[in-house]
This record gives C-alpha cells, structure tokens and sequence, in this order.
C-alpha cells in the first residue's frame, strides 16, 4: 500500500481516574503503523490518579499518542472536542473506552466497514469479562439474556445495519454534520446520537463478529450508580426525540413497579410478599445454575447483581421521566464508560 493511500484516523479515549485500566486498553487499540496512519487522543477530564503520567510515559515511547484536557469532563464533550480538533487529516474517528480490551486489527476493520458500506458509523458487539470474584458475577449478568434484554450488541451474531449497538467508528465528516453528541447527555449519549443519524436517512453498520473486551464495575455499589444513570439517560433520549421505549427496556420498571406495590400491599396483607421474594428466588437461582455450569462458585452472585442492574436502570428511567424535559440529574461523573 502507498503510503499516500493510508487512511488517518483519530483515536478518541475519554478517561477520567482509569490509572488501573488505561496502558492496556490504549496497547490493544493501536493500528498496524503499517495500515493506517493515525494518532491517539486520550481526552482527560481532569484525573487525579496516575492516569496523566501513564500517558505521557506512553506518549515519550509513540508520540502518536497525546494527553489533551476535557475541561467539561464528560464523554459527550470529550468526543466532540476531540472532532473538531483532531488532524486535519482525519476522515474517520474511532471511539475507545478505558475499561476495554480491544481485538486485533479493530481500527483496521472498523475503517474499512465505514469505507466499504458508506455507514455514517460502525458499530461492535460487546463482552464483558471479570478479574476480582464480583465482577466475574457481574460480567456474567452483563453478558445474559436476563442483564441486558437481548440487545443486539450484547451478542456476537450477524453482521448488517442496524438502530444502535456499542460505537466504535464515525466518518468524521458526518458526525460534525450531525453536530456530535449532545453534551447535554451525561450518559445515553450514544443512543441519543443513533436516533439523529437514522433520522437524517444514514445509516449505522454492526460489525457481528467484532467484540470487544469490556471490564464492568466491580462492586455493587458502582454498578448501583451506572446502571441509575444508564436509565436516566435512557428516559433522557425518549423523551427528547419523543419515541417509544422498547419492551425490553420497560421490563425493568414494570418489575420495579411491581415489587414496591408488592411491599406496600403486604402491609395490609403479607402474602403480597411473595412477589418480591419470587422475583429474588429467580434471580438467585439463575445465578447459582451459572455457577454449577460454569464450576466458579462466584458467578452465583450475578443474580443479585442483575437485580441491582434492574432496579438501578427503572429507578434512574422513573427518576429522569419524573423530572420531565427539565427535571432531574444523573448521578455525578464517574470514571465510567457510557
């Protein structure tokens, strides 16, 4: 290939305190120096661990990677101040996440989709994967039927257009078009970025047989926060472009719903308790059949943690549409993956 003929893509990576996460994930998601030409721009929102210095030891070695400040600090801005700054030689921008572990030539694959298909955006399916024994329970959730509904980029399948799944690869041009992500998202903010790209008539290409590593929360009081602000944000892109949720997404809140009528009818009558305490008796049950099948008697503890998933994302979903267009925050930022 000549070396007029490389694509230069931008590699985004919002962090913020991922001391623990970041040297690895930026290693993985490095292109061929031989099939692109690129640079890494890792947009910091302000660390105050050894996040910075990671970097720039990285950076000392491959000064295609640059540590570049985020004053608002969230993802949102992060992507969109990167956009607008990034080469000028970039027709393509990959988005990267601290708490991931990306396969082999997933730049190169990612690029030539969006070349290959005219997508305005490629997208990957995802695998959550545990070191520590709650967040080997807490992958296991994630990776279910039961923790993620079935969504299509939970799952390795099919490769085809499709509504949203987890980003990975925009043509530059079009996401500025489009005016980027709205930095009024906290969180959801990719969603809420699908819903205008298939308005405007473009479309978004999954990539099927691309996964990515992701290493979730390792406690349940972290995972508590994220999957609040996943519903919040979730309540937040409904209610701007005015859609309909879809069934699996109302599964969480009508359990919510159900299990607190339940507990405040068993005041007057205990036998409403069997309600939540079926839904708890499912829950854990599922998690201890993974953990007979799987030989890790950690994984018994993914049922409480897909329990905490629901009720995190249905509290966090009534929060935001309880606020109405105005009301309501997420929780503070977080060094968390969208």
């Amino acid at each position: 290939m000549n070396a007029n003929d490389k694509p230069f893509v931008s590699i985004v990576m919002p962090a913020l305190n991922e001391e623990l996460y970041i040297e690895a994930a930026i290693l993985s998601v490095l292109p061929r120096a031989d099939s692109m030409d690129y640079e890494l721009l890792v947009m910091d929102g302000g660390s105050t661990d050894r996040t910075g210095a990671i970097v720039a030891a990285l950076s000392a070695e491959n000064p295609h990677i640059k540590l570049v400040r985020n004053p608002r600090r969230i993802q949102s801005a992060a992507m969109n101040i990167a956009a607008r700054e990034a080469d000028p030689r970039a027709k393509y921008l990959l988005r990267a996440d601290c708490h991931a572990d990306y396969p082999q030539g997933f730049a190169e694959r990612t690029v030539a989709a969006l070349q290959e298909k005219g997508a305005a955006s490629v997208v990957v399916t995802m695998h959550s994967q545990g070191k520590g024994c709650m967040q080997k329970a807490i992958a296991a959730a994630s990776n279910s039927r039961l923790g993620n509904g079935g969504s299509a980029h939970r799952r390795s399948g099919a490769s085809g257009y499709v509504e949203h799944g987890h980003h990975a690869a925009f043509d530059r041009e079009t996401y500025l078009a489009l005016g980027g992500y709205d930095e009024s998202f906290r969180h959801n903010e990719d969603a809420e970025y699908d819903q205008r790209v298939i308005r405007s008539g473009k479309r978004i290409y999954l990539l099927g047989d691309l996964a990515i590593r992701y290493f979730p929360r390792a406690g349940l009081g972290s995972l508590s926060r994220q999957y609040r602000n996943y519903g919040w944000g979730r309540a937040n892109t409904l209610l701007k472009h005015r859609a309909r949720p879809r069934l699996r997404q109302m599964l969480p809140v009508v359990i919510l719903a159900g299990n607190a009528g339940a507990a405040a009818l068993s005041l007057f009558e205990p036998l409403f308790l069997a309600v939540p305490l079926l839904y708890a008796a499912l829950c854990c049950g599922w998690g201890l059949s993974l953990a007979a099948k799987g030989g890790d008697a950690c994984l018994a503890l993914s049922g409480p943690a897909a329990m905490v998933m629901h009720m995190s994302w249905a509290f966090g979903f009534l929060s935001r549409l309880g606020g109405g267009v105005t009301g309501g925050r997420p929780s503070p930022v977080a060094s968390e993956p969208a």
